[in-house]
């Protein structure tokens, strides 16, 4: 369950990084309420992730989860470069997540 959970809130912040773009610096009201409530959750279904899990893998999955998705989505959403060196770099990121669940077992 606490790897479920790292999961979530990894997409979560995928879900607020995008946010970011589209509250315009928190001067948008909407974009900006859903951003900080999409913050709150991923921040807290990771605290309760760590209670099972090491501090640095679940950490280290949760910024790589939201990094490699926010990168996709910019890609798919702002028409952001997906240059192959790029794709090649997201993809040793995936690769990196998959070994640290692979290595780190539940506490």
């Amino acid at each position: 369950m606490a790897w479920f959970l790292v999961v979530i809130s990894g997409v979560l912040e995928v879900g607020w990084a995008i946010g970011l773009k589209y509250s315009h610096g928190f001067s948008r009201p909407l974009p900006s309420v859903l951003t900080v409530v999409g913050m709150l959750a991923s921040f807290g279904l990771l605290s309760v992730a760590v209670r099972q899990l090491p501090i640095g893998t679940a950490y280290a999955m949760w910024v790589g989860i939201g990094a490699v998705g926010t990168a996709l989505l910019g890609i798919a959403i702002f028409r952001e470069p997906a240059s192959a060196a790029r794709l090649f770099c997201l993809v040793l990121v995936v690769a990196g997540i998959i070994g640290l669940k692979l290595t780190t077992p539940t506490t």
